[in-house]
């Protein structure tokens, strides 16, 4: 007699049954014409409910090997044929998630009904009288067995229940990748990169993690690597990424924690909320993946943060178009303070506007992006990041603000390392902080130290190349100029787009006396950044030493011309002629760069190009009075 068997349960969710032994979808029992792809997708996104199904899955089940269609297209119809017979939408999923770069998601509540048993033979479960109690038992046992055994089999295939899965490994390191717009508007696509960032920024307060940062993770926005391609290039341990769909006021929020080296789904969650609710669905978020990494947030593993005060939705709108522009600097600076200063216009308690303002112009007032005097920007960077500070003292990039201007506007060096030491103890994430606070160690002959903080800066923000660049720099203010080219040619192969690793390339060529390969790496890095003053300073200065005095003098007559309708800093002039070897020009030049409060004099002391100069009392007097004063 053949054991019974058991029919696969029906499942259900929201109006619908799919009956999997049929092969039909019904809604409110009548069947609904669907076959084919769009039910063979179905059935797979039901076997894997509330998981991420890959379009590469998809591909293996549905299509084999030896079928030649156009894939994309064949499953991007499938798809929607079965989202019209679910009367479900791409913009506001009930069923049928898309997870941007990755596949779809079965998102709805599923309930199962288990169909009754129906026996292959009427008499198989009857036991003869003169059978023994024993026989009768075992025969009852086995069909149970049976019957359960197939009931299970049922529910894994369909992902009611599944096995345990190895734990995961304890992660110590995440990345943010840039979350998709699905709200079918291109001029919202800041508001994503918005969230991106702000997620970013609140999973950078565990202090225990290593959260990738913004720069970094922008670079993979639309990218067809895989996740564990993306893992092994950051040397990370998980990752989230997700979408936004913008609808008038209301914002829809998906978000998914996985494991890099396989790809392994720990965690997905949707959100729908008020646009006004945005700043606490961040945090929520943030909240809600920190509990899937550690079990539970540690006392004193998240740094002290302010209470989430309600912002004007009109605001942070603003606001998050602020930072777009902010990461597009330099170029983007001015039109991000615009957009901070509207933020604080409708909202004028916002605190985290006030540090990006603070953070915008102090960075239009630096030797590295400034186009404007530091007289005109460095107050006005101090001043909002002290109005951020009284808001809310727990905002790291407005101690890191402040103390870059402490550093190099009012050279109170003890002041700024305090300020950088906080914005650390607040987020020791913030490649920012560390990449400045590196800067104040390399002013202070503290090389070593700077060399270990720009380390640090360089594994939150491995693909920006100002960042891993600096390694050079501190090479050069060190004296060792073939780590300096080894350095620069390194991240040169890695950002060729980048002019910095062909300025310090002619720093170093130039210190060896290399002087025609110093002017064809400084030539490239104008080519690259006409507006660097301080590049075209360094190529004149190499015209100087290598005794092509016309060179020099034509390019000294440029920066004059130049500063007619653009900021020449002073410094820049100095530089040149410490080259011509007018040692009385040049330190009347540096005067004017101490008058403007020139953001190149920290480094003075230990700058080579002056060497013909640093016995001079009168230079020397120059350094003293910029500092450090111990």
């Amino acid at each position: 007699m053949a054991p019974s068997t058991s029919s696969l349960p029906s499942l259900r969710f929201g109006p619908f049954e799919f009956d999997a032994d049929a092969g039909e979808l019904r809604k409110d029992g009548q069947r609904i014409n669907l076959h084919g792809q769009p039910l063979q997708i179905l059935r797979v996104l039901l076997e894997r409910a509330s998981q991420v199904v890959s379009r590469d899955e998809l591909r293996a089940r549905l299509w084999p090997s030896d079928t030649f269609v156009d894939f994309d297209h064949s499953l991007n119809a499938a798809v929607n044929k079965l989202r019209e017979a679910l009367g479900d939408s791409a913009v506001t999923p009930q069923f049928i998630e898309t997870i941007p770069r990755r596949g779809y998601r079965f998102s709805a509540l599923i309930e199962t009904t288990p169909k009754p048993s129906v026996s292959a033979n009427p008499q198989a479960s009857i036991v003869s009288p003169s059978a023994p109690l024993q026989e009768a038992a075992g025969i009852g046992h086995r069909i149970t067995l049976a019957l359960a055994i197939v009931l299970l089999m049922a529910l894994l295939v369909m992902g009611i229940i599944e096995l345990r899965k190895p734990a995961v490994p304890p992660i110590s390191s995440i990345a943010v990748l840039p979350f998709a717009n699905l709200s079918g508007d291109p001029s919202q696509e800041y508001f994503a990169d918005g969230m991106t960032d702000t997620l970013i920024t609140d999973l950078a307060q565990i202090q225990t993690l290593r959260v990738i940062s913004r720069t970094t993770a922008m670079q993979y926005k639309g990218t067809k690597k895989t996740l564990p391609e993306i893992a092994r290039e950051l040397h990370i341990e998980a990752v989230v990424e997700g979408s936004v769909q913008r609808v008038g006021d209301h914002v829809r929020v998906a978000a998914e924690l996985l494991y890099g080296p396989n790809d392994r789904p720990l965690w997905a969650q949707s959100y729908e909320r008020d646009l006004r609710d945005t700043l606490a669905l961040e945090k929520e978020v943030a909240r809600t993946i920190v509990h899937q990494i550690h079990g539970k947030v540690k006392p004193g593993e998240l740094a002290p943060r302010a209470t989430i005060q309600p912002v004007d939705p009109e605001a942070q709108e603003d606001y998050l178009k602020g930072l777009y522009y902010w990461a597009r600097r330099p170029i983007g600076l001015q039109k991000g303070i615009g957009f901070f200063q509207q933020a604080l216009e409708k909202d004028p308690t916002y605190a985290s506007a006030y540090a990006g303002l603070a953070l915008s112009y102090a960075t239009m007032g630096s030797w590295e992006n400034g186009v404007l005097p530091p007289r005109e920007t460095m107050p006005k960077a101090k001043a909002a990041a002290q109005r951020a500070l009284e808001l809310d003292d727990t905002l790291s990039q407005a101690h890191a603000a402040l103390a870059y201007v402490n550093l190099h506007y009012d050279w109170d060096w003890d002041a700024a390392e305090k300020e950088f030491r906080r914005s650390l103890q607040l987020n020791n994430n913030d490649p920012i902080a560390h990449h400045w606070y590196s800067h104040f160690l390399t002013a202070a002959g503290r090389n070593p130290e700077s060399l270990a903080e720009s380390k640090v800066a360089q594994e939150l923000d491995p693909l920006d190349p100002g960042i891993s660049i600096h390694l050079a720099w501190l090479y050069y203010y060190a004296g060792q100029y073939d780590k300096v080219i080894l350095q620069s040619k390194e991240v040169l192969e890695a950002a060729p787009q980048s002019f910095w690793p062909h300025f310090d390339l002619g720093l170093a060529y130039e210190q060896k006396g290399r002087f025609q390969e110093a002017i064809n790496e400084f030539r490239k890095a104008r080519e690259m950044s006409p507006r660097s003053t301080f590049v075209i300073a360094a190529l004149g200065h190499t015209h100087a030493i290598a005794h092509q005095h016309a060179n020099a003098a034509r390019i000294l007559a440029e920066l004059s011309e130049t500063s007619k309708s653009f900021y020449v800093p002073a410094f820049d002039v100095a530089v040149i002629y410490a080259g011509t070897g007018d040692n009385n020009l040049a330190l009347q030049w540096l005067e004017r760069a101490f008058e403007e409060r020139s953001t190149w004099l920290v480094y003075l002391k230990y700058d080579p190009r002056f060497e013909s100069l640093r016995s001079d009392p009168s230079f020397q007097d120059i350094v003293r009075r910029v500092g450090p004063k111990h």
